[in-house]
């Protein structure tokens, strides 16, 4: 007895120190125990903002959606008088039941969802896009094992537009995260932030009426507005989707842009995919604008003629002689066909777009002064736009020219550029010299619908203003019927622009394949308003500038003009001579011919 009564007491006090240590040392911490065992945190996902254009269209938004599941070892009880297990007499009769109801609600025939809900394991998917009405009324039919997992659920991403505006706006994966194109630029701001709502629940999952409760709210993404107008990206893209099937091109890409706040209106990719369905997609995902880089060809001459008007080297209706070949190094040059020897001026030799005569305009500025411009015009970096995967192009310092590259600089060839670096030359000269760094956004709306405008961008002179009133006179001269693009003339408006034609490098190939065939331009002349540059790749049908790209321009161009409701100026365009005779070529002093041309040769 005695031992029996000592045997006890220890027993007791063994409960007593752990009912001290857990009611009185121990405490919070068992409770804080308890409390997460039955306790449930389920995270509330934030909607990813809109993303808008500049003329309030909506090219992204997001909604609810619901991730149902099912548990194919309770299914099989639905309708069954037992339904804490299986009968295996009635088993197949409840899930045909309850596949035939779902069905319908789910948009799937009843012998796919069946398969679902016979498969093997307690968590069976029956899909991640349901709508929050939907759901209610899967809820309704009472069917056991069917719920919704809310830490799977992700908010579905839907673009109205569709190809129009794919390789610009971009996509999200199915996980909800940016995948490219704008969604990844700014999301940032489109993402918001997560919340979590806390609840205690019973043994069986269910939650305890007035248990505790917490959480923190999600916080929606804020919407982009951008300064892309969606009347004129949709009229770009199948223009250009139009002419590439024309023209049997590989692709293509066509940009607008306004010259004065340096706004990106549209920018049209090709091929493009459908951002809807990307698992689907089999197009280009990157926008070509940003994204591909090719030789420009002659639109680059325009920035060889600008640095030597803004130095002083050459003057618009300085002669020219162009012959119909220019050694240089071991390399003879020529023009886009054989000709006798010309007698052009500079405006001339821009307007008709001579190699020849281009190299003898260029060879007045030393390499690296020549390299000075380029890069000023923003030739050899990013746009400043902040694109994902954008390329800087590829330019070499003048003091790695090879003897023949120093000529083939000049016009074009030699170096790559994107679409937005060989549009914003152009910006530039109609906006009387000044770059603006391009943009794409206006600005962001937070969830109390305060408009948030986008920093201004960066602006640098690159040519005085009577530079470029030079240039526009010459670049009108390009557009005339004496030049290499009257296709891009537009009735009642002036305009100005420059055709080109390169050699493509395929890099896949390694080597030379096909050209490049573009016209950039701007309009009207006198007061720009619009550029548009149209560049096509690897063309069959024709392989020239002013017949492939020049006639987008103009289809194009008169739309946006159009569209924003631009009025021609009215006012006629300056006379600038184009020629000369041999008498005055040889007369004068200033004459541009091989074994003349001073500076850098």
């Amino acid at each position: 007895m005695r031992g029996l009564t000592v045997a006890t007491l220890f027993v007791f006090s063994l409960f007593a120190a752990q009912l001290l240590r857990i009611q009185g040392f121990d405490s919070a911490a068992v409770a804080e125990a308890a409390l997460k065992q039955r306790t449930e945190k389920v995270v509330t996902p934030a909607l990813r903002g809109k993303i808008l254009s500049s003329d309030g269209v909506v090219l992204a938004s997001s909604r609810a959606r619901e991730t149902v599941v099912a548990d194919p070892t309770a299914v099989c009880t639905y309708k069954q008088k037992d339904r804490q297990k299986c009968d295996p007499a009635t088993s197949d009769e409840a899930v045909d039941a309850a596949a035939t109801a779902l069905a319908p609600l789910l948009g799937k025939s009843a012998a796919e969802v069946r398969t679902k809900l016979t498969g093997a394991g307690r968590y069976q998917i029956l899909d991640r896009k349901v709508s929050p009405l939907t759901w209610r009324k899967i809820a309704e039919l009472g069917i056991p094992g069917i719920y919704r997992d809310s830490a799977e659920s992700v908010p579905e991403r839907v673009y109205p537009q569709g190809p129009d505006a794919a390789s610009l706006v971009g996509f999200v994966t199915n996980d909800g995260k940016a995948g490219g194109g704008l969604e990844l630029m700014v999301d940032e701001q489109l993402a918001g932030k997560a919340g979590y709502s806390v609840f205690e629940k019973a043994p069986d999952g269910s939650k305890i009426p007035g248990g505790r409760q917490g959480g923190v709210e999600a916080v929606d993404g804020k919407d982009v507005t951008l300064t892309v107008n969606s009347n004129i990206q949709w009229y770009a893209q199948n223009a250009l989707a139009q002419q590439m099937a024309k023209m049997g091109a590989q692709s293509g890409t066509a940009v607008v842009m306004n010259p004065r706040t340096g706004e990106v209106l549209a920018l049209a990719s090709y091929p493009t995919y459908d951002p809807n369905d990307i698992g689907s997609a089999k197009g280009s995902l990157v926008n070509k604008a940003l994204n591909d880089v090719f030789e420009p060809g002659s639109t680059a001459k325009v920035m060889t003629v600008a640095a030597a008007l803004e130095d002083k080297k050459v003057t618009p209706d300085q002669p020219v002689v162009i012959p119909n070949r220019l050694k240089r190094f071991d390399t003879n040059f020529k023009d886009s066909h054989d000709h006798p020897t010309l007698y052009r001026t500079v405006a001339g030799t821009l307007a008709e777009s001579s190699n020849i005569g281009t190299i003898l305009i260029g060879e007045t500025l030393e390499p690296k002064r020549l390299e000075e411009y380029y890069r000023n015009f923003g030739i050899g970096s990013k746009s400043g736009l902040g694109f994902p995967g954008e390329s800087a192009g590829i330019f070499a310092p003048a003091e790695k020219w090879s003897g023949t590259q120093r000529s083939t600089v000049m016009f074009g060839q030699g170096l790559s550029v994107t679409a937005i670096q060989a549009t914003s030359v152009f910006q530039t000269i109609a906006n009387d010299g000044v770059r603006i760094t391009p943009s794409l956004v206006k600005g962001t709306t937070d969830e109390n619908g305060q408009f948030a405008k986008a920093p201004q961008k960066k602006s640098k002179r690159v040519i005085s203003e009577d530079t470029a009133t030079k240039l526009n006179a010459m670049l009108e001269g390009a557009v005339s019927d004496e030049g290499t693009a009257p296709a891009a003339q537009i009735p009642g408006y002036r305009v100005a622009g420059k055709t080109g034609t390169a050699e493509y490098y395929d890099a896949k190939l390694g080597k030379y394949s096909g050209k490049t065939a573009s016209f950039i331009g701007y309009a009207p002349a006198d007061d720009p308003q619009l550029v548009v540059a149209v560049i096509l790749q690897r063309p069959t049908a024709s392989i020239y500038g002013g017949t492939v790209a020049a006639p987008v321009f103009q289809d194009v161009m008169t739309y946006a003009l159009q569209e924003l409701k631009i009025p021609p100026t009215g006012t006629s365009k300056p006379q600038v001579p184009l020629t000369v005779t041999p008498e005055q070529a040889a007369s004068d002093p200033r004459t541009l011919q091989d074994g003349k041309a001073s500076g850098g040769k």
